[in-house]
């Protein structure tokens, strides 16, 4: 059994969109006040204050002064609580930043709930607390125990609701197939055996559209209806940007799984390279950190190998053939070399992906 994530498309009526924009509002209030309260206490008083101290709390003090909070789902407020307290904590044990007090002007909103979600694909409707039923798209089935429902609004306006389910996952059949990948921003995967998947380049099909939108929101009043609607335009564009690039990650990844059992990929140190400012555009377009990290749970939930090897192993200088080492080409505009040593034709790439798969597969040996 596993937990697995279920997102759909929300369409809520005046009533309900008004009473979710409430819920966004009292979980964010929730949240800065509980963070204000355990604060303050411990630069009183010393003492750290529980979840449980928190809960009471919330229902003795903030909940008789503010009456307008029994309007909304109690669970979407006590996990405001639970968020609250695990950011304090991974404060103290990740070291991470201290937790900050929520804004109303945060371009995306969100609030979990965690009981009574009824789920009805044959009507296209999603039961939510306080909410009733509203109509959704609901294009993916599952089956299983629901955990919680995570309503959203982003930018653009849309809301959305993720459903996290307990079910027990279909495995892929198992193959005897293996492949070493070589990541790329002309081709963005080149494998061992020879196949080439071309970068889609998607920032460039939406860059003129956005760079014109974002010149002529530049030049609207703020606070105006027609900075309004720019800015709604702009994130309607960015989300169809976001929503294509991911779509094509997860075509390949699916199908790069479906037909390896070991899957063989470099450790890209993708931060640092975004620091040579020449490529950086390119090499946030190509979403090689996506793409790997959909390898990464999609290998796990179907039992295949995904192997990561050094991100300082010689892939392009090596020779597949003889294992001759060549420094000239470290030169990247190299693309194809002749091995001195056994006279081998190498297309820099495909030659890349096959060390990497050797080299991967020695690791499993």
């Amino acid at each position: 059994m596993l937990y697995k994530a279920y997102k759909y498309r929300l369409y809520p009526n005046k009533e309900q969109e008004s009473l979710i924009e409430r819920t966004f509002g009292c979980c964010r209030f929730v949240y800065n006040q509980t963070l204000a309260y355990k604060k303050e206490t411990w630069e009183t008083e010393k003492k750290s204050l529980s979840y449980y101290d928190l809960a009471k709390y919330l229902s003795h003090t903030l909940k008789e002064e503010y009456p307008w909070l029994k309007e909304v789902d109690t669970t979407a407020l006590i996990a405001a609580i639970q968020d609250m307290c695990s950011a304090y904590n991974n404060f103290f044990k990740n070291h991470k930043g201290y937790p900050k007090f929520k804004s109303k002007h945060n371009n995306y909103q969100s609030y979990r709930a965690k009981q009574n979600i009824v789920v009805d694909f044959e009507h296209n409707t999603i039961k939510l607390p306080k909410l009733g039923s509203l109509k959704a798209k609901l294009h993916r089935k599952f089956t299983g125990r629901i955990i919680n429902a995570t309503v959203s609004k982003v930018p653009s306006g849309k809301y959305y609701v993720s459903v996290l389910v307990e079910t027990k996952h279909e495995e892929l059949p198992h193959t005897n197939t293996n492949i070493g990948l070589d990541l790329g921003l002309k081709d963005l995967i080149t494998t061992s055996n020879g196949e080439k998947y071309t970068n889609p380049k998607t920032l460039q099909k939406y860059e003129k559209q956005i760079t014109k939108l974002q010149r002529n929101l530049s030049h609207k009043k703020k606070g105006s209806k027609n900075r309004a609607k720019l800015r709604k335009k702009l994130a309607i564009c960015h989300e169809h940007l976001t929503n294509t690039r991911k779509d094509y990650l997860n075509k390949l990844s699916h199908r790069l799984i479906s037909e390896n059992q070991v899957i063989v990929i470099e450790s890209l140190n993708v931060k640092n390279m975004l620091q040579n400012h020449n490529l950086a555009k390119s090499i946030s377009d190509a979403s090689w950190y996506e793409f790997t990290r959909q390898l990464d749970y999609k290998a796990t939930w179907n039992k295949r190998h995904l192997i990561k090897i050094d991100k300082f192993f010689p892939s392009s200088q090596l020779c597949s053939n003889c294992g001759y080492k060549n420094p000239s080409v470290k030169d990247l505009s190299v693309r194809q070399w002749t091995c001195p040593h056994c006279g081998v034709i190498h297309d820099r790439d495909i030659n890349a992906a096959k060390n990497i798969l050797a080299e991967g597969l020695k690791q499993i040996a």
